[in-house]
């Protein structure tokens, strides 16, 4: 049986940031690992500061490369934290770029995405509750003007808040 299809609203402008790593030779884990440990501590970090601007996060496993979707509530808000000198960020990428300056043990690489909140959509079916946006932003039933893409897409805000505006109803009533 096929459970409730679900989408995230988000009422603002948000970024997504993908971030992972490729190990290039998994025999030297003296160059790699730590770069590998440090991002935990990042993001439990992260996530014990509410005002850092960092709202949430999802994990791509354990492959090579790997993947993390990050969310932001800005671009600044990211910057900050990167180049915040007292911040766990900072000292790791210094020690990353000093340790592997002369290999190609590992690489590193991230992508950056400024996202209107009118200008996404997504969709979960079967999908552990909440996941990716749904962590994030509001989680609603995909239905009415939320059910296909092409109307996510183009919904526009008054759609957005008028699917948001009946799911809050729902909840009262």
């Amino acid at each position: 049986m096929m459970g409730p299809r679900m989408t995230a609203l988000m009422d603002d402008d948000f970024v997504v940031f993908l971030i992972g790593m490729r190990i290039n030779k998994w025999w030297r884990p003296d160059l790699w690992l730590p770069a590998a440990m440090a991002m935990p501590r990042m993001v439990a970090e992260l996530e014990a500061d509410p005002d850092s601007g960092f709202l949430g996060w999802e994990g791509g496993g354990l492959g090579n490369p790997t993947l993390m979707v990050q969310y932001w509530r800005s671009t600044e808000h990211l910057i900050r934290y990167a180049r915040a000198k007292d911040r766990e960020h900072f000292p790791a990428w210094s020690a990353f770029r000093k340790r592997l300056a002369a290999t190609d043990a590992c690489g590193v690489w991230h992508e950056t995405f400024e996202v209107k909140a009118s200008a996404y959509e997504c969709v979960y079916g079967n999908m552990p509750a909440p996941f990716g946006l749904g962590k994030v932003g509001r989680l609603v039933p995909a239905h009415g003007a939320l059910a296909s893409a092409r109307h996510r897409l183009g919904a526009g805000d008054a759609d957005r808040t008028d699917a948001a505006a009946r799911t809050k109803l729902e909840k009262v009533g």
